[in-house]
């Protein structure tokens, strides 16, 4: 009597590890304004950029996984996913960014740092916003010869990313990312929301000024 073969199960890969998304809202937000300057900085490009999401990089094995606070591909689509898988996507980031913190920072320096090393992650940023324990407060490390080598800051303390063109710097103690090649400053969303909404008023302003000098010419 012959037995059907057994059917192999496939693996799952879950989408969260059940920690959550960051130890504050100051290294939550700082998390996001990342991502969103970073998005809006390559639209149009084959760029994925994303953050606190599983990237898996050992297929069959869903221990094998980290969550970096910001991330970047390139020659990679930019659209929604649940995780991502090196394997599948045939990509690994190139830049890597954590927000940290006084209760990460053994993480961040120690085994995620080993582990970017390891993965060839070309660049790996870290930014302490609450000043807690790193001094400077914003560091940063490039592959050289398939080992991390600190970068060192350029006249006004920025830290310059060749993987996406940009430098890191910071003022007053907050992080301010600039385009490397105009030195053009990246905005958040909410700036330029504000912004927006600040020439949405100068124009109102303008056409009431206007309307008011037609009128006291034709009275």
């Amino acid at each position: 009597m012959r037995t059907k073969p057994e059917k192999t199960r496939e693996t799952y890969y879950p989408d969260s590890d059940g920690k959550p998304m960051a130890e504050t809202d100051v290294h939550r937000n700082w998390m996001v304004w990342i991502i969103e300057m970073l998005q809006f900085f390559f639209r149009g490009k084959r760029v994925y950029v994303s953050g606190n999401l599983l990237i898996y990089f050992q297929q069959g094995d869903p221990k094998k996984r980290v969550a970096p606070d910001v991330f970047l591909v390139k020659e990679c689509e930019q659209k929604p996913r649940r995780i991502f898988k090196i394997w599948e996507e045939g990509k690994r980031p190139c830049f890597a960014l954590e927000v940290t913190s006084k209760k990460t920072r053994r993480q961040d320096l120690g085994p995620k740092k080993d582990l970017y090393e390891q993965l060839r992650v070309a660049e790996y940023f870290l930014y302490d916003p609450l000043g807690e324990w790193l001094e400077p407060a914003l560091q940063a490390f490039r592959l050289q010869g398939g080992t991390y080598s600190p970068l060192e800051a350029d006249k006004k303390g920025g830290l310059e990313s060749q993987q996406l063109g940009i430098t890191f710097r910071l003022e007053e103690g907050q992080l301010v990312l600039f385009n490397t090649s105009t030195g053009e400053r990246l905005k958040t969303a909410a700036e330029k929301a504000l912004e927006a909404e600040a020439h949405l008023n100068n124009v109102a302003w303008l056409e009431e000024q206007l309307a008011r000098l037609r009128a006291e010419r034709h009275p």
